[in-house]
């Protein structure tokens, strides 16, 4: 789907959950899957994310949690950057946003271009075009790299380079672990590394035994519907390629999932209980 037009978000209510896990208290947590460049998306769901917070009680104590990968592929990932910046400094509710593969691979173009040239290929172009910075139809040659690297320093504001470099890699909640990618079968929460938490993708979808807590992650997906298992509960579902951006909501023993979907209709926000699930 492309970016044009309307979104509209609904509850999901037809998916099963996994392992009973808890968040501290009534806390109610927001967990956003991948973006990669669907400010559309993002913006329609934080819409309906906040409204949903209005009906919370107090003590709710809303926390909303990003699982990385903002750029990359889609078309508005600097628009997606400056949504980010402006919810750190102004957003009504604690907010974390962690770091994503594509993150870390954007500051290592910054930083070695021509050793991290890679970048490009995997929706890097996107990224730089959603900046303002000419690439051209033809596959980007290696002699370019340090050249489209100052062209996008030029255009990269400093605040969106301060948010990107300050991006922690995981977030423990209650009895939930949140990462962008998972975590090494066998390692202790403490003990993984950032790669990780960064990349892990095989040996940790393949994992059959618990972890210390529950897992929540983006990073790989196959189709619009998150994936729940006793072990993970994975939220990225492709936006940038199917035009569905996958929040999780948490409250207390109960899970609930909300969807923005890319639409030419009216922009529609269907909610429903999560208790109805």
């Amino acid at each position: 789907m492309t970016s044009g037009g309307s979104s509209i978000v609904e509850w999901r209510t037809d998916i099963d959950g996994g392992q009973v896990s808890t968040c501290p208290g009534e806390r109610a947590v927001y967990a956003i899957g991948d973006v990669h460049g669907r400010y559309d998306l993002a913006k329609a769901l934080l819409s309906a994310i906040v409204a949903d917070i209005r009906t919370l009680p107090d003590e709710a104590d809303p926390l909303i949690v990003f699982l990385g990968d903002y750029v990359d592929r889609g078309p508005q990932s600097a628009d997606v950057l400056s949504m980010l910046v402006w919810m750190m400094r102004h957003a009504p509710c604690e907010t974390t946003f962690l770091k994503g593969n594509h993150e870390a691979m954007l500051l290592a173009f910054l930083d070695a271009p021509r050793e991290a040239g890679a970048w490009l290929r995997f929706g890097g172009e996107a990224t730089l075009r959603s900046y303002g910075v000419e690439i051209g139809d033809d596959e980007v040659a290696e002699d370019r790299y340090e050249a489209l690297r100052d062209t996008f320093m030029d255009r990269l504001p400093s605040s969106h380079l301060e948010a990107l470099r300050q991006l922690p890699t995981s977030l423990i909640c209650g009895d939930y672990v949140f990462v962008h990618a998972g975590l090494r079968p066998g390692i202790s929460l403490a003990r993984q590394s950032d790669d990780d938490r960064l990349w892990i993708r095989r040996d940790f979808l393949a994992a059959e035994h618990a972890f210390e807590k529950t897992v929540v992650h983006g990073h790989t997906w196959d189709s619009q519907d998150p994936v729940v298992t006793q072990t993970r509960i994975g939220i990225d579902t492709g936006a940038y390629r199917t035009g569905v951006l996958t929040a999780l909501r948490l409250v207390g023993s109960t899970q609930a999932f909300l969807q923005a979907r890319a639409t030419d209709e009216i922009t529609v926000v269907s909610l429903q209980d999560s208790s109805d699930r």
